[in-house]
């Protein structure tokens, strides 16, 4: 038996780690992008319910997000305007104490990410969350590029709504597939050169296009759609399956 046969054995009897419709292990060298969603696959929290927390609407607010990953609440956009409008009233104060006392990176986390940069991926973080987590994540990891949603506030203070940007109103499943794909076209790379990882419905627009889909501790539709599942572990499980080796 071949080397790869084994390795390939070892990875399919691997707890908590399930491969589809390919045989492992890939090269990380043989992709040139990896694109991550934020909340629940790069840190551990949902932001939109923990700011809701700030404002005592967390159970209603975290009940309409869950309804949202699993599929359940087909218009995203309306189910993130809904949220936002119980945030109202929320300071930007208590947003920074969510990032400083609740949010933190997932296990494993970094080291992809690292891994990622060594070999010579470009990395891309696409989130339905806000540009208040986003920007403080991609700094944190050193990512290249980021797409999320602005909080509107006024004096300190968020007034329930969004703020439109030059590429559209509110970051999505569509939206997150058309970052994927425009990055990979500003990088002349193909979309098959692409990793896709995310935990959510909203992913599965990305996850289609990329190369290498990825769920993370995802919902069940998310899971049997993924070409991996990390469902025990860390974000670095993915390492088992996409390998270092030049």
């Amino acid at each position: 038996m071949t080397t790869t046969s084994n390795t390939a054995d070892a990875i399919a009897q691997a707890p908590g780690l399930v491969c589809q419709g390919f045989v492992p292990p890939l090269k990380l060298r043989d992709f040139k992008l990896i694109a991550f969603d934020m909340d629940s696959t790069l840190i551990n929290i949902e932001c939109v319910d923990e700011i809701a927390d700030a404002a005592g609407r967390k159970a209603e607010v975290a009940s309409i997000t869950e309804a949202a990953m699993r599929g359940e609440i087909t218009d995203y956009k309306e189910s993130l305007r809904r949220r936002v409008a119980l945030l109202k009233g929320v300071t930007v104060a208590h947003m920074q104490q969510v990032y400083d006392e609740r949010l933190q990176l997932n296990p494993g986390a970094a080291e992809l990410v690292a891994a990622c940069q060594a070999a010579g991926l470009k990395t891309l973080l696409v989130s339905g969350g806000f540009t208040f987590f986003t920007d403080r994540i991609r700094d944190r990891l050193k990512i290249d590029s980021t797409r999320s949603n602005v909080l509107e506030e006024q004096d300190g203070v968020l007034t329930g709504r969004m703020v439109d940007q030059a590429w559209g109103d509110i970051c999505d499943g569509d939206e997150k597939r058309k970052m994927l794909l425009q990055t990979c076209a500003d990088l002349g790379i193909d979309p098959s050169q692409a990793i896709a990882m995310g935990d959510g419905a909203n992913d599965l627009p990305m996850m289609g296009v990329a190369g290498l889909s990825v769920a993370y501790h995802a919902k069940p539709a998310v899971r049997e759609k993924a070409m991996v599942a990390i469902n025990a572990g860390g974000l670095d499980r993915l390492l088992e399956v996409v390998r270092l080796e030049p």
